[in-house]
């Protein structure tokens, strides 16, 4: 889920806000939608592609339609058989949420009056109250590392680190400070800092995880969408004054409870072959002629799905434009053709940047940027350093990389874990990585490849971004780190492909 944006009508029904999710029963078995006949069961022993639900939040009534990854959507028959096969949204598909005292989720069938629920292959819709097989439990099925929004104040979270607070003032969600990790803890979620503190529903950050930090997800739908966050008392999230401190206060839902959540697009400094960072500093230049880090030599890379470029973002809401035969400049409002921009890396963990005129871009002895170069040399080559993770949250297609054995001095890493490690990153201006494990120690590698947190010094790493909220990292033998099914993860990986790329 990038974005919870208004996708429109589908099949005659209005459609906001959507949301990827697990449901867990009372088992903590998945609901899952199986490829074959479009059956549904709830027999998934973790949150994989088959255990992937969209809600689909109708911008009109408070209901949502529920599709699975098929592109089907879930529906109850007037005999209480649930089937996956529906391809347009309608009556028989449309469910309003219930919620319980301990958060969990019953799917009222909204035609027929009874609710969904069951185990293993015994998934039905006849009940007309829920039981304990009708409460689910859900899990938000996306990178827990977001940028979270305010529904009625239209600014996104930032942590205030010297107030201790968080606090919802930002326009635009930039640097390190703007992130926000969602951290699922048996049905519930605490909201992490980027300085690893927890939100407390007092509206205070505290080091310690305790019931005063977690919350339940609740979903709002009709004209005001979005998502509400309940602490132990029944009080809502909400932001409070007039610098919109994030706390728990009221006891009904508005459009100030609702939040959204989007991806965390990379944020990066970008250092050219004089050794300077390249700046907005001077105005719609962009030019390679500071020292040092600030807002204005930072940059967001933002993937464009259609033409595979990247769009570079600055913190004046502009994008790197090329204007004229050839400079660079930040003048753009909306990502357009003179936007686009093919970036390369390097065998050495630098980049080179295409323009769409089919040039390359370097920086002139003024230090203002060109597209002007037919050839990769010394001077078209940037190093580039991600600003905006001083933690990462490594996501593949089977799961979170995390220690193998929790308590294990071994501190070896696998990569299909349901719950994950979070790993340190030390950027050096090389645009080289070093990792480290939560253990405070370094990783290595071993002889067959395998990952390990043991090491006293860092081991080099190239990340390199490779489209929507996707990265490789590249390890000193030329390989991919990559992950397995059975989770065995090493940096053996030859090739760009599924089993290589991890999500941002």
């Amino acid at each position: 889920m990038s974005e919870n944006g208004i996708n429109g009508d589908r099949g005659g029904h209005s459609i906001g806000l959507q949301w990827k999710v697990g449901l867990i029963n009372s088992d903590q078995k998945y609901l899952t939608a199986e490829t074959f006949g479009f059956k549904i069961n709830a027999s998934g022993t973790g949150l994989k592609k088959k255990q992937a639900w969209t809600l689909e939040q109708d911008s009109r009534e408070e209901v949502v339609y529920i599709r699975s990854h098929l592109g089907r959507y879930l529906s109850v028959d007037k005999y209480g058989n649930v089937s996956g096969e529906s391809e347009e949204p309608g009556h028989t598909e449309k469910f309003s949420i219930e919620y319980n005292e301990r958060g969990q989720w019953a799917l009222h069938h909204v035609a027929h009056g009874s609710y969904v629920g069951g185990k293993g292959d015994n998934v039905v819709g006849k009940a007309k109250l829920p039981t304990p097989t009708e409460w689910w439990t859900l899990q938000l099925a996306i990178h827990p590392q977001v940028n979270l929004k305010n529904v009625n104040r239209k600014r996104y979270a930032r942590l205030a680190a010297e107030e201790g607070e968080i606090q919802f003032t930002e326009v635009i969600p930039w640097g390190q400070d703007s992130l926000i990790i969602l951290k699922f803890i048996d049905g519930k979620y605490a909201l992490v800092t980027c300085d690893n503190r927890y939100l407390h529903r007092d509206g205070t950050l505290v080091n310690e995880m305790s019931e005063n930090t977690q919350f339940t997800v609740e979903l709002k739908s009709g004209v005001n969408s979005g998502l509400a966050m309940k602490d132990i008392e029944g009080r809502y999230l909400t932001p409070v004054g007039p610098k919109a401190v994030m706390k728990a206060r009221n006891k009904t839902i508005t459009k100030d409870e609702l939040f959204t959540i989007e991806d965390s697009h990379p944020q990066v400094t970008f250092t050219s072959h004089n050794g300077r960072l390249i700046s907005i500093k001077q105005g719609v230049d962009v030019s390679a002629n500071q020292e040092e880090v600030t807002d204005r030599e930072t940059f967001q890379l933002e993937f464009d799905k259609d033409s595979k470029k990247w769009a570079i973002r600055t913190v004046d809401n502009t994008y790197w434009s090329v204007e004229g035969t050839s400079g660079i400049q930040a003048i753009a409002r909306e990502i357009k053709k003179t936007c686009l921009f093919d970036i390369t890396w390097q065998r050495e963990g630098s980049i080179s940047i295409l323009a769409y005129n089919n040039n390359y871009i370097y920086n002139k002895l003024t230090g203002s940027l060109v597209a002007s170069s037919d050839s990769v040399g010394d001077k078209e080559k940037f190093r580039i350093r991600l600003v905006n993770r001083p933690a990462l949250v490594m996501k593949g297609e089977y799961g979170f990389v995390a220690f193998k054995t929790a308590n294990s001095a071994k501190a070896e890493y696998v990569c299909n874990k349901s719950v994950y490690d979070l790993i340190f990153l030390e950027a050096t201006d090389k645009g080289i990585y070093h990792f480290k494990g939560h253990n405070g120690k370094y990783w290595q590698i071993g002889d067959d490849g395998s990952l390990f947190a043991d090491g006293t010094g860092p081991t080099p790493f190239i990340v390199e971004f490779r489209g929507q909220a996707m990265f490789t990292v590249k390890a000193p033998n030329g390989c991919f780190l990559k992950g397995e099914q059975n989770g065995i993860f090493k940096a053996t990986g030859k090739e760009v492909n599924a089993a290589t790329l991890w999500e941002f």
